[in-house]
């Protein structure tokens, strides 16, 4: 089901979330990107902690790479806290398409659409079935297309939703609410399937082990909170020297598969690079190595990078079809110091982002 909510009304009383500041803005320039023949400009930057407290990651820098511009049209495709929707409105005067398969995310954007009528158009559903979101709504070109991967600051905080063992909650984690919940997944997967979750979407080393203590602790009793969960985990892996929680890669296993979230991001790269006009472009942030691998791969290949067939391989022979965009980051962009030292969750994050080529210009694309 498709919700849509374009300049939402919203009570006039004073409401935490409705009451949404205007932006001080500032300006900045990506730092370390390696552009040819195509510098970055200078982007409008808004304070980054928006009136419900959410604070997005790497504002700047994605305003920079975005660069967007008066009268484009342009897609927020994980609207989430709406940090980046509001920055990116605040930079230009464009309307913005904004996709949340989180219902509750749609429900606190209602306030920031009235902030923007006509503007900002907020839709329900899975950004990997993004070609009929925006179809049914007569959208089919964009001027470039913003990707912030992951769980959002909302879902993790809130321990009804079952993302974090900081607190305990109902072993959830579906970001859409429809489907089978992580609880089940431990508790029906057989041992062997459950640690190849575990090491395929956390890079788990101890999988075969917690899959083990998990079937042992089932048989006792389900497994239906987060903290149970975790301590299950902690009673079979040392500490981590680095300080991580030893059910941190679990607990993101478990999400990854919950959500089917790899196999969204290989959908969603595709389809908003489809969409892009000549000169737009597509920015994307990982928080994790199989996220930042994904997209990695899928921007080499974009821009013609990828590695070429072997000598041996008859393809090989073949001319290769001149890439259809360029690389605005020659490698991954990390969070400034200043950033880090406001929102430590920001560490692990990675920008990457890519241009569609002009017709003709295809010889500046490398």
């Amino acid at each position: 089901m498709i919700r849509h909510i374009s300049g939402a009304q919203v009570p006039s009383g004073p409401t935490e979330s409705a009451d949404i500041p205007n932006a001080d803005i500032s300006h900045a320039r990506i730092p370390n990107a390696d552009i040819p023949n195509a510098p970055i400009p200078n982007a409008p930057i808004p304070n980054t902690r928006i009136a419900s407290g959410h604070i997005p990651v790497m504002p700047a820098e994605i305003l920079a790479a975005l660069a967007p511009r008066d009268g484009g049209i342009y897609l927020d495709g994980t609207f989430g806290g709406g940090g980046t929707a509001q920055a990116i409105l605040g930079a230009a005067q464009c309307t913005l398409w904004a996709i949340d398969r989180d219902p509750d995310a749609i429900a606190r954007g209602a306030a920031l659409a009235a902030c923007y009528p006509g503007r900002l158009h907020l839709l329900h559903g899975n950004f990997a079935d993004l070609l009929a979101l925006l179809a049914a709504h007569g959208v089919s070109a964009l001027d470039g297309a913003v990707l912030d991967l992951g769980v959002s600051s909302f879902q993790l905080d809130d321990p009804a939703r079952g993302f974090s063992f900081r607190a305990e909650g109902p072993l959830d984690m579906r970001m859409d609410r429809a489907g089978p919940t992580a609880a089940d997944l431990v508790n029906t997967t057989p041992e062997r399937a459950l640690a190849d979750i575990l090491f395929t979407f956390g890079e788990e080393r101890a999988s075969r082990r917690i899959a083990r203590a998990i079937v042992a602790a089932r048989a006792l009793a389900p497994i239906e909170t987060t903290a149970r969960l975790a301590e299950i985990i902690r009673a079979v892996l040392p500490p981590d020297r680095s300080g991580i929680h030893p059910a941190t890669r679990s607990f993101q296993a478990l999400r990854i598969r919950v959500n089917d979230e790899l196999t969204a991001i290989e959908r969603v790269l595709e389809d908003s690079a489809s969409l892009l006009l000549p000169g737009g472009r597509l920015v994307v942030v990982a928080f994790h190595s199989l996220e930042d691998r994904i997209v990695k791969r899928f921007m080499l290949a974009a821009t013609g990078r990828d590695a070429a067939p072997s000598r041996h391989d008859p393809r090989g022979l073949q001319s290769r079809p001149a890439p259809g965009f360029r690389l605005l980051t020659q490698r991954a962009l990390r969070p400034a110091g200043a950033e880090l030292a406001a929102n430590p969750r920001a560490r692990s994050a990675r920008l990457r982002a890519i241009e569609r080529v002009v017709p003709g210009m295809e010889g500046t694309a490398q």
